[in-house]
């Protein structure tokens, strides 16, 4: 049996508690090798992680809440922990919500973060990470993120950190007639682009990256005249620019001082995650450095206008946090249940062979006995069937997890001893001797 059953640890360090540079720290080499070091850990069943430009998370699910704390602590050791976000199981699913439909975004309402939480999403998947517990987690917080662009206005005007950092460098200098340079043709490079494009100001586009193809690619979807260039004509594209963002993938800087000397007044907008753009290129003379935290002026205009709109998403994750909750309350309500009549229908069988062995009877004696033990069986378990669904909606995960135990078909052929269910579960003497003596019968 697949176990529905389990309670997700997350951590959380991003731009709310965390500078570029403390961000950078935390990353790992990707989010399928982050997966992969949590599965190893024995109390692991399942795992998740999410790493953008601007936050680094990581989930577990296992048996207890102690557990999944004692393994990401291990696993952030060299984290400090005043920028660490510690979430248990219900305040990860509210935050996996959250970070889906943009709330938790540098640029509230970014539409860049849904395709960023379904990538982690396949990551995971096929790192083998992903079980019932994530599964309805994320598909839940993807489906509220959803929900939040088609049904309200939270992603209107500023959507996304390029576009944010053009605003930023029209509010802070006079930019008209200037010429841009674009650096990388992913995602946030292509945002940049369209940005930049939507600008009146920008009169020429230069786009440079490793692959000449995906950088025509970023050139045609804009109207701004410009240019596709290779790595090789970074400098001719960087000094003659008057605007400068990079956003590559690369580990090593791409824009060094050495670049900058000569280029004279220069806007340089690092949104790259490791930076792209060193701290002391910022220290020469006419040029004006930006980074991820530079963005905050504008990313919090943004969040005072849309804060009507954010009020809609929060009750839309509110609602979608109730039903979450329901449909894991009704999963492992479900499990115990199934669990418990299967054992009972084992149990059952083997006794009517027992009893069809000694008694000579005909076929319909046979059926009239079989369905007197059916119906022994339902009158037994329907008392216990309602005890677990009300259990269940009363958050009793207590009665819950030691019943699946109790009835667990694993456990079959193998009657283990009743310490084992009943010292860490409430009751009395009499409770205790009952259900001895139900596993001694």
């Amino acid at each position: 049996m697949t176990r529905a059953t389990g309670v997700i640890t997350g951590m959380s360090v991003s731009h709310r508690q965390a500078d570029v540079r403390e961000i950078e720290s935390a990353a790992a080499t990707d989010q399928h090798a982050v997966v992969d070091c949590l599965l190893e850990e024995e109390a692991v069943t399942e795992a998740f992680a999410l790493q953008t430009c601007n936050r680094v998370e990581a989930y577990v699910v296992t048996d207890s809440a102690d557990a999944g704390r004692a393994v990401l602590e291990e696993y952030a050791a060299e984290i400090p922990d005043s920028v660490i976000e510690w979430l248990d199981h219900e305040a990860s699913l509210r935050h996996l919500m959250r970070v889906a439909a943009g709330l938790e975004s540098l640029v509230i309402g970014e539409d860049q973060i849904i395709g960023q939480v379904r990538d982690a999403f396949e990551d995971a998947r096929t790192a083998g990470g992903v079980g019932p517990v994530l599964e309805s987690a994320i598909t839940k917080a993807i489906h509220v993120g959803e929900r939040a662009r088609s049904e309200t206005a939270i992603n209107d005007g500023v959507v996304s950190v390029g576009s944010a950092a053009v605003e930023l460098a029209a509010a802070e200098h006079d930019i008209d007639g200037a010429t841009a340079t674009v650096i990388g043709a992913g995602e946030m490079a292509t945002l940049s682009a369209k940005a930049l494009d939507a600008r009146t100001d920008v009169d020429q586009l230069f786009v440079v990256n490793r692959t000449v193809e995906h950088a025509e690619r970023v050139l045609d979807s804009v109207s701004v005249d410009g240019d596709s260039l290779d790595m090789s004509d970074l400098e001719q594209a960087v000094t003659t620019a008057d605007i400068v963002i990079s956003a590559t993938g690369t580990t090593e800087p791409v824009v060094d001082s050495a670049l900058l000397a000569d280029a004279g007044e220069t806007i340089v907008l690092d949104l790259a995650r490791p930076r792209d753009v060193p701290e002391r290129v910022g220290q020469l003379s006419g040029v004006t450095r930006y980074d991820l935290d530079a963005l905050k002026s504008v990313t919090e205009e943004t969040r005072a206008q849309r804060r009507d709109a954010a009020l809609e998403v929060e009750q839309l994750i509110e609602k979608a946090f109730e039903e979450l909750l329901t449909q894991y309350k009704r999963k492992r309500a479900d499990e115990v249940i199934s669990a418990m009549y299967e054992g009972a229908e084992r149990h059952k069988a083997a006794e009517l062979q027992k009893a069809f062995a000694k008694l000579d009877l005909d076929e319909g004696e046979r059926e009239v006995v079989e369905s007197m033990a059916d119906a022994i069986v339902n009158k037994l378990l329907a008392p216990p069937t309602s005890s677990l669904r009300d259990a269940a909606e009363d958050d009793d995960w207590s009665t819950i997890n030691t019943a699946l135990r109790l009835f667990d078909p694993s456990l079959e052929g193998e009657t283990p001893p009743i310490e084992e269910f009943v010292t860490d579960a409430p009751g009395s003497e009499t409770d205790r001797e009952i259900v001895q003596d139900r596993f001694d019968d």
